[in-house]
């Protein structure tokens, strides 16, 4: 599948099967969509296309784009794979969301957790003893599997910080003694963030995920703590420190922007200022909700993230690497077209653990007791078939809105619980979801792009011709 696009005054051509990607004269691109019209064929009379060339130069033109054909590069044909092809084993548990906490000093509007309870009235906090079989069944379903992979989620986990120091001492020792290599990782407020609870962190945590929205302003109109007074002023001091301790080590600051804040590139770069890698991820809400995104946002929200991008690549000039999640594309050295084609492995690769031991397809469906899975308590842990074969579809991009789409390796078909919330149903796709993730792909082969540029000493101009593999 070539998808082409236009980047302000720049041209290219993104082959998303093989991973070619070009960067064009008007010409090119303005024949290459012909192509993409005639179904990966030179059209009839391509001067039409072209007018502006000369004979020669219009022949030579479209040689070229005809041994990009041939080579694979442009319109190439994917390999067809099956479930059984992609799982030759079977699907396996490699990753787990534990719950530690049904409880939240936060009361964020957004939030697809009931403010941090799912619904628990009792603001439950996890045991050791629960945490601790739900690792061991992790490692048990897991199998022949060396790398896991285990999220500290809440509600806000360090509201029970003595079960995550247990839970995560217990996570190495049992994962070295079982030849198991597992990478924890903890999303957090950062209310509660200190000096005693970073060092712990920084020891045992691979990754790091900090909460705050961007400017003081954004932040302070949804993440508001039990009295209703902006959370930023607590919360960003205690990242910025943190961050500093953090050294090279993964983190990311991470914020979510609604309809209040279309102009999220500025909260972005303000992320930014507090730690080079950030996200900005857009609300996912039920239609109608107040501060939602809608389709009419769609094409002001496209131009902020060109907007970003054009931020990010001038900071890139002057030598400050901002890593924005969204916009990074390794087009050399990217996945294989095995873990291309698998999605996120909702509740077949991937579950969460309630802080009670209940066991969900993921931590955006605790609580819709429809897709409960079964219990850690459960002797022996049995899942409910029934309910992990209504997520079979996921494994693979394949559905027929998918298979034709140029993103299709990028996104897995979609996040289920958004596609669910949204549609009231499993099957379908979310637009907005899926507009916005295309453009965010474009932005990141631009950077891409650049950043190749840049690694070669050279500007590049609009009539340069280069493909990037």
């Amino acid at each position: 599948m070539t998808h082409t696009f236009q980047f302000r005054d720049e041209y290219f051509a993104y082959d998303s099967e093989s991973g070619a990607f070009h960067q064009l004269d008007v010409a090119a691109f303005t024949l290459i969509r012909a192509w993409q019209d005639n179904n990966g064929h030179c059209p009839e009379c391509p001067e039409e296309f072209a007018p502006e060339l000369t004979r020669s130069e219009l022949d030579l033109l479209c040689s070229e784009i005809e041994e990009l054909v041939e080579a694979g590069e442009l319109f190439s044909e994917g390999e067809k794979l099956s479930s059984e092809q992609l799982y030759p084993e079977g699907v396996i548990l490699k990753a787990m969301c534990l719950n530690i906490s049904h409880a939240c000093d936060l009361r964020c509007k957004y939030c697809f957790a009931d403010e941090g309870t799912y619904g628990d009235a009792e603001q439950s906090l996890m045991s050791f003893s629960t945490g601790k079989k739900a690792i061991d069944f992790l490692i048990e379903a897991s199998k022949g599997r060396t790398n896991l992979d285990i999220d500290f989620f809440g509600g806000e986990p360090l509201l029970n910080w003595k079960v995550v120091t247990e839970l995560a001492s217990y996570a190495r020792q049992t994962g070295q003694a079982q030849d198991k290599n597992i990478r924890l990782t903890l999303t957090t407020n950062a209310t509660n963030l200190d000096d005693t609870k970073a060092e712990f962190l920084n020891k045992y945590f691979k990754n790091i995920v900090l909460s705050l929205d961007g400017r003081k302003q954004t932040n302070d109109r949804l993440r508001v703590d039990a009295q209703g007074q902006g959370s930023y002023d607590k919360v960003a001091p205690n990242i910025e420190k943190f961050v500093r301790t953090r050294g090279e080590q993964e983190y990311y600051i991470r914020g979510t922007f609604t309809k209040y804040n279309l102009d999220f590139a500025e909260d972005a770069l303000h992320l930014a200022k507090l730690g080079r890698n950030i996200s900005l991820e857009p609300v996912l809400s039920s239609p109608g909700c107040y501060f939602g995104i809608e389709l009419s946002d769609i094409p002001g929200i496209e131009k902020e993230y060109e907007k970003l991008a054009l931020a990010i690549d001038a900071l890139r000039e002057r030598g400050d690497n901002i890593n924005f999640f969204h916009f990074f594309l390794d087009l050399a050295g990217g996945p294989c077209l095995y873990k291309r084609l698998k999605g996120c492995g909702v509740g077949l690769e991937y579950c969460a653990v309630t802080a009670n031991g209940d066991i969900y397809p993921c931590h955006q469906l605790v609580g819709e007791e429809e897709y409960l899975l079964g219990s850690v308590h459960d002797d022996p842990i049995t899942l409910n078939q029934a309910v992990q074969n209504k997520f079979q579809r996921f494994l693979l991009a394949d559905q027929e809105s998918c298979l034709n789409c140029w993103a299709r390796y990028h996104c897995g078909g979609g996040c289920a619980a958004d596609i669910l919330h949204t549609n009231q149903s499993l099957s379908g796709v979310n637009e907005i979801s899926c507009r916005l993730l295309k453009k965010r792909l474009e932005c990141a082969l631009w950077l891409a792009y650049r950043e190749k540029m840049r690694k070669r000493g050279k500007k590049p101009t609009l009539n340069e011709s280069n493909s990037e593999q």
